[in-house]
Parts: C-alpha cells; structure tokens; sequence
C-alpha cells in the first residue's frame, strides 16, 4: 500500500499522482464559484429590493389617489344632496307666502320657525344665501330669468327682484366658496 498523502511523505520529489498543494494567494475552483452565485444572489436580492420599493411606492400612490376619489365623490353626493334640499326650502318659502293673509296664525308661525331651524341647519353645513338684490348681475352667480324696465339708469344691469334664491358652499363646509345653485333673478333694463 502507498500513502499517497502529500504531508505524510517524507521524499521530496513530487509524485506525478499525488496532489499539489495549494500555492498561496489562488483560491480553489469551488470557493470561487460559491462566491460567483453569491455575488449573484446578493445583485438579485438587491434588485428585488428596487422592484419592493417602486411597488410599495405605486401602491401608496394609488391608495392616495383613490382617498381622493372617494373624498371628491363624497363632497359631490354631499353637494347634490344639500341641493336637493334647497327645492324642499323653497317648497316651505312658497308655503310662507301663500298663508301670508294669515301672518299672525300659529300656522304660519309654525311653518317660519320650521324655515328659520332649516335655514340654521343649512348654514351649520356650510350653505349661504347668496345676496342678489341691488347687486350687479353677474353670470356667474345669477340666472336672469327675466329683464324688468326701470325709470333710474343707475339701475340698468341690476338685479331688481328674486325668484329664487341662490346658495354657495364651500370646500369641506366653509361658507360662500363655490356656487351650489345661481340665484334666478330679474335684471333692470333701461327702457
């Protein structure tokens, strides 16, 4: 039997069958492709990384965007909502003035603080009346209906009566920022 161990020979002649050992600095193949498919693994892992950010980025983007979707529905459901109501307000108006022969009856007494709680409740939402009368007709803000001769020129472009009020509404319920219904209206026209 030969031991073939390379440290447990005592010859110095190397054996052309024998293994060499190692020179210094040079590492074995193995080593070196364990650390190849390391490298590898550690630019994946990196690259994973990358791709978990960029998604976790759109993710919170889309969630942003749909927060303020629902929130921009949300305010234009609230919007028709309270614009509704102003046909009921102006329904209980009309009944004001057909009792107005009976201005002193508990009736019709009933009936203003009914108006005088939904105005209040209107108001707590954010609504306002917008003021039209003797103002400047301006397109934005009010719907001419009509035009009404007028004697005094300083009158001409004017509103001179309303036939139905006009509310505004502010963003997240601050008053008079964006129109919720013009006012209709009868503009004065010089004859």
């Amino acid at each position: 039997m030969v031991d073939r161990r390379w440290w447990a020979r005592q010859e110095s002649t190397p054996d052309e069958d024998a293994p060499q050992p190692a020179e210094p600095g040079i590492k074995p193949t193995l080593v070196e492709e364990l650390e190849r498919q390391l490298a590898e693994r550690a630019a994946e892992i990196q690259s994973l990384a990358v791709e978990h950010r960029r998604a976790l980025e759109e993710f919170d983007q889309a969630r942003a965007r749909i927060r303020r979707n629902v929130s921009k529905e949300v305010e234009r459901g609230r919007r028709a909502l309270l614009a509704e109501m102003l046909e009921v307000l102006d329904n209980v108006d009309r009944a004001l003035a057909a009792a107005g022969d009976q201005a002193g009856s508990p009736l019709h007494r009933g009936i203003e603080l009914v108006r005088d709680q939904f105005l209040a409740t209107l108001e707590r939402l954010g609504v306002t009346k917008i003021a039209a009368l003797g103002q400047p007709f301006d397109a934005m803000r009010h719907d001419a209906v009509s035009t009404a001769p007028v004697s005094d020129p300083s009158q001409d472009g004017l509103v001179v009566a309303i036939l139905k009020e006009g509310y505004a509404i502010g963003p997240g319920g601050t008053a008079g920022e964006d129109l919720l219904r013009p006012a209709s209206v009868v503009v004065g026209a010089k004859s």
